[in-house]
C-alpha cells in the first residue's frame, strides 16, 4: 500500500523558484544569443561578407567657429 502526501508549498519559496527559472531562462538566451552571433561573424569571414559594405561612415573631424 503506498501513501501519497501533498506537501505545502509557502508562496515565497514559489516567488525565488520563479525568479530563478527565469534568470536561467534569460542567462541561457543570452548565451545562446551570444553564441549565434559569434557563429554568423564565422561564416560570414569564411563566405567572404562584409556587414559594413553598404553603411555611410561619418568623419571625426571636429570644426571649431
Amino acid at each position: 500500500m503506498s501513501s501519497f502526501v501533498l506537501a505545502y508549498i509557502d508562496p515565497s519559496v514559489m516567488t525565488y523558484l520563479i525568479q530563478a527559472v527565469v534568470g536561467i531562462v534569460i542567462a541561457v538566451g543570452a548565451g545562446v544569443g551570444l553564441y549565434l552571433k559569434k557563429a554568423k561573424k564565422k561564416v560570414n569571414e569564411k563566405l567572404g561578407i562584409d556587414e559594413n559594405r553598404n553603411k555611410e561612415v561619418e568623419s571625426d573631424d571636429i570644426e571649431i567657429n
